[in-house]
């Protein structure tokens, strides 16, 4: 059984899928290990290291990937990549597919059996596997400090001889994985910090936290959350209530953090150009939705805006890529707890089990096929149902129960 790691061919990928620590886990298996020279560099793994893990290093992807089994990226493998493949090989990665049928369709014209780790069901046997709790959990804490170093003021309060410096008021929209971690590191770093969500649920996890709750607490709110613990979509009447009170409370804060992703849909607009041109001189929004078109107005993809009114919108790219070197260990660790499980332990081979709920969730194409009903060719098929935060209600509870809102 050959696994190949192969470099990233984004420049705003400093991620890689496997560490040494995980090349030597697959190495317990039984597998051969062929990493692509340079493909750790960006997150500070040396070729080096994984030689000295068991790993062969291989000069060039086309060298790295022939005659694969299984081959790990972080991202979706370009058109030109899939031909560097043989037909039948696993590819497995964050696939980013809602938009991209042209590409989903190369991936199953090259033979390719693709698995989109995103689409990893959020039940307890899965939770291990979570990239995109493992990953929000970073963006998160990496927000308030982009936030903290944009900010040209302290963030705690402190007591001087020369007077007392105010704390910092930081406000979270959204309270999935992201935001509880962005809660909880804004406490640390002394805030005082608020958040926002539309399901009761969070209500609770956020003032475990330390924080305050803002929200409109209708009847409407008490039943805003589905079965699966995802948030329903609001009526009008209630969104403009809610505005009203965000617009007031936005006036007030220092930093505000904004998390609100919809699976396959453009993020939400949760902060108006009125509501920023509320804010402070030197106040600062970080939007971690800005790939998805941003939920603060005027923010810009990869770029720091500074505002008529001195305000300052953070627009980074791929924020848990800022954190490389920890995103790529949690990432790759996702990455072999699922492929254990397509492992033979005693053939030492690839088996994977194509009836199992985590197999049908993330199988995106096989045998020259797209095979994932919500991406049917035929476009008919419907995205699966999100929240805003993208965020199911045992994890949720999971990250406030822990007190740092990890997933």
């Amino acid at each position: 059984m050959r696994i190949a790691v192969l470099s990233e061919t984004d420049a705003a990928e400093p991620r890689v899928a496997a560490v040494p620590e995980t090349v030597k886990k697959f190495k317990a298996l039984g597998a051969d290990v062929v990493v692509q020279s340079g493909a750790g560099l960006s997150a500070g793994v040396p070729d080096a290291e994984y030689e000295g893990a068991g790993a062969t290093v291989a000069a060039s992807a086309e060298d790295a990937g022939r005659d694969a089994d299984l081959v790990l990226k972080v991202r979706r493998p370009s058109a030109d990549e899939a031909k560097l493949l043989k037909r039948g090989t696993t590819v497995v990665a964050i696939m980013d597919p809602y938009g991209r049928e042209a590409e989903l369709k190369a991936l199953a014209e090259a033979g390719l059996d693709t698995f989109a780790m995103e689409f990893m069901p959020r039940i307890t046997r899965a939770q291990v596997m979570d990239v995109l709790s493992s990953q929000a959990n970073l963006a998160g804490y990496r927000a308030v400090i982009d936030g903290a170093a944009e900010y040209g003021r302290s963030m705690p309060m402190m007591m001087t001889a020369a007077g007392t410096v105010p704390a910092a008021r930081v406000f979270i929209m959204g309270v999935g994985v992201a935001g509880l971690q962005a809660i909880a590191t804004a406490r640390r770093l002394g805030a005082v910090v608020t958040a926002t969500d539309v399901r009761p649920a969070t209500k609770e996890q956020v003032e475990s936290l330390g924080a305050k709750f803002v929200a409109v607490e209708d009847d409407e709110f008490k039943q805003a959350e589905t079965a699966g613990g995802y948030a329903k979509e609001m009526s009008a009447e209630y969104q403009r209530k809610q505005a009203e009170l965000v617009k007031g409370h936005i006036a007030k804060q220092d930093i505000v953090i904004t998390t609100a992703l919809i699976p396959g849909r453009p993020a939400p607009k949760l902060v108006s150009e009125e509501m920023v041109a509320s804010m402070k001189p030197g106040s600062v929004l970080v939007d971690l939705a800005v790939e998805r078109g941003g939920n603060v107005a005027g923010a810009k993809a990869g770029e720091i805006v500074t505002t008529a009114n001195g305000a300052k919108i953070v627009g980074h790219l791929n924020v848990p890529g800022r954190l490389a070197a920890t995103a790529s260990a949690l990432y790759a660790r996702n990455l072999y707890a699922f492929l254990e499980t397509l492992i033979d332990k005693e053939s030492k081979t690839l088996a994977i089990k194509w009836d199992d709920e985590l197999v049908k969730a993330t199988n995106l194409t096989r045998d020259g096929q797209v095979v994932h009903p919500s991406f049917q060719p035929k476009g008919d098929g419907a995205a699966s149902e999100a929240s805003a935060v993208g965020l199911s209600k045992s994890e949720a509870a999971q990250g406030a129960t822990k007190g740092a809102g990890a997933a």
